[in-house]
């Protein structure tokens, strides 16, 4: 059964009408009012209720198909992949704020091995340039799709880590439970595009916009526990900050 979506077209407005028709179905989505899963009309039917074009309705969808909020299946028409996902800049995990979303994560390990510590991650680190140290390399699924490529390095001796462990929880739920207590992180958030393997990693196409997130976690005796470099498919993730006035 197709969903129904309310359009309001201001016809009068110097905005495109297909980008219009884009946003208002984005906003649904948004709000729950699409959820995963659910099926649009088709073009012909939504183009002759909105009174448009079909090269009009082809190119909204089509936008968000690019912007990942839809996806087109032969035999069963457009549907809703899920909303964006976001999150709060917080000292959390992603897989624990994936869960308390619901949006149902899960994890593929690509890398969990000893490998030298590049010098600046070793100087942030405070081990010796070259020493050893843990290297992991994950995917983040949420609700089935591929959300974020995540890199970290651990000082070895840390956590008794493995990778069908990590395949079920999140790298923090993991650390706490051997005892380490993180206290405080710095991190810088920025963008970029994505390189080709990222693209294949997260079915995203070559050059597309990625949000980035490095951090430096430090336990509550001040000693660097973690050091993560992240990249997240922005048509799926967001970041939301809180802003208060001194």
């Amino acid at each position: 059964m197709s969903a129904h979506v309310a359009i309001d077209l201001d016809r009068s407005s110097p905005v495109p009408l297909y980008f219009q028709v884009a946003e208002q179905i984005a906003e649904a989505i948004r709000r729950g009012d699409l959820a995963p899963g659910s099926r649009l009309d088709n073009e012909i039917m939504l183009a002759d209720r909105l009174g448009l074009s079909r090269p009009t309705i082809r190119q909204a969808i089509q936008y968000l198909v690019d912007k990942g909020l839809l996806v087109r299946k032969r035999g069963v028409g457009t549907q809703v992949v899920h909303g964006q996902v976001k999150r709060s800049v917080e000292l959390t995990s992603l897989y624990d704020d994936l869960r308390r979303a619901g949006q149902e994560p899960a994890t593929r390990v690509l890398t969990l091995e000893p490998r030298p510590v590049p010098g600046e991650i070793a100087a942030l680190l405070g081990v010796e340039a070259g020493a050893e140290g843990l290297y992991l390399e994950r995917v983040r699924f949420a609700s089935g799709e591929p959300l974020a490529v995540l890199h970290n390095w651990l000082p070895l001796g840390l956590a008794p880590l493995k990778a069908a462990e990590l395949e079920k929880r999140g790298l923090y739920e993991l650390l706490r439970g051997a005892g380490v207590r993180m206290r405080v992180a710095n991190q810088r958030i920025g963008a970029r595009a994505a390189s080709p393997s990222e693209a294949k990693l997260l079915g995203e196409r070559r050059g597309a916009p990625l949000l980035t997130m490095v951090r430096t976690t430090y336990d509550d005796q001040g000693r660097a526990v973690e050091y993560g470099s992240h990249v997240y498919r922005a048509s799926h993730y967001s970041l939301e900050v809180t802003l208060i006035e001194r």
